[in-house]
């Protein structure tokens, strides 16, 4: 398809992305006040609609023209973290209080609030932490720290997109591993070397670089688990705890799914080749990239990640692997390793090198450079 026809294809206004991330947040919080069928629109929005839509409405997305601005995307973007930040608490005294509502509600609200929290709210957060002014920064940190996440923060930013598709990162899956071994290693490995980025920074630093952010990270999580007390005693603090790994967990597998298998190729010097539109999954489907504002475009925000999340581009299917699903989909299908291996394993092999390439191999090495640039990438067989 020719960039001239592509442009001619409609692009998703921000209204779309404003009512489809925030729709469930009124939805949740009637719910969490008065239960009955408020906490079933909010589940069924979550957990059916969103994925309905993308199915029964084939709405085929163009791209932003080049440079094109959109001033009232930040907005959004607070909207939806200040949201978080009141889904949460009240989330958690509905669950765990005195709400009056029944045990299959309190369920129900648990699930529905854990999605919205980890598949809107993070996106969101996510791109709060890529912005250059400080306080929207700050107001994404706030989030993965109220979600007990904030080393996210550090190892998105300083070890992710540095070392993504190699084996130094611990947030890209390599073929074969299990989504479940794959949550402790990086989990895990996000903490340590988030600690280790962090520290190296500031060792390399020039000038003062302020507070060591792991020294706000983990009073965070106590101010926030304090919260939690306060809203609903001992009980709100396991119902916090449990919402933030239900959001952590959604967090981890759309990190899985989102470079599963995807290695970058070794240069004759031994470093990584530059991160190239090959190096992620991405997807097509219009509801749920509205839902998690773009991110289902994951090869563009890695080679500009700070460009505004509206106009993120999708690459072509030759340039770039797509999955057949939408991204929650994948999602839900990677929660079962030996299904999502089955089902990934085709449209994996057409993204791996030729025997004797001299690509996809361990990945390690040092890499040259923070994203971007595919003009240097290996070339790849197509199916």
């Amino acid at each position: 398809m020719t960039d001239t026809a592509q442009t001619r294809k409609p692009v998703l206004p921000l209204a779309a992305f404003a009512a489809a991330a925030l729709a469930p947040v009124p939805l949740l919080l009637l719910g969490a006040w008065a239960g009955g069928l408020w906490l079933w629109a909010g589940f069924l929005y979550m957990a059916v609609l969103s994925i309905l839509l993308d199915q029964l409405v084939p709405l085929a997305l163009g791209d932003a023209d080049e440079g094109q601005e959109f001033p009232a995307a930040d907005l959004l973007l607070v909207g939806i973290g200040l949201s978080a930040l009141v889904v949460l608490p009240v989330a958690t005294w509905a669950i765990a209080g005195p709400s009056g509502l029944r045990i299959g509600e309190r369920v129900l609200l648990f699930f529905a609030a854990g999605y919205w929290l980890g598949q809107v709210a993070h996106p969101a957060a996510h791109e709060l932490i890529h912005r250059a002014r400080r306080p929207l920064f700050r107001l994404g940190q706030t989030v993965y720290i109220a979600l007990l996440f904030g080393q996210h923060v550090s190892a998105h930013r300083l070890v992710h997109h540095r070392h993504v598709a190699t084996d130094r990162d611990p947030n890209s899956a390599r073929e074969g591993e299990g989504f479940y071994r794959f949550a402790g290693r990086a989990w895990t490995g996000s903490f340590v070397e988030g600690w280790r980025a962090e520290t190296a920074l500031r060792a390399r630093a020039q000038q003062r670089q302020g507070l060591h952010p792991y020294a706000i990270y983990l009073p965070g999580y106590a101010l926030a688990l304090a919260v939690a007390f306060a809203v609903a005693g001992w009980a709100g603090v396991a119902v916090w705890i449990a919402l933030s790994l239900h959001a952590q967990m959604q967090i981890l597998v759309s990190d899985y799914v989102q470079h599963y298998g995807l290695r970058r190729a070794l240069l004759a010097d031994g470093r990584a080749e530059p991160v190239g539109p090959q190096h992620s999954w991405n997807t097509a489907h219009w509801f749920t990239s509205a839902l998690m504002l773009n991110a289902p475009r994951h090869s563009d925000h890695h080679a500009h990640p700070a460009r505004p999340y509206p106009a993120l581009r999708l690459p072509p299917e030759t340039e770039a692997p797509r999955l057949p699903w939408p991204l929650p989909v994948a999602c839900a299908l990677a929660f079962l390793p030996g299904a999502w291996r089955r089902a990934i394993r085709p449209h994996l092999r057409r993204w791996q090198p030729r025997p004797g390439s001299g690509g996809g191999g361990a990945g390690g090495g040092r890499e040259g450079g923070a994203g971007g640039g595919a003009g240097r990438a290996a070339k790849v067989t197509q199916a």
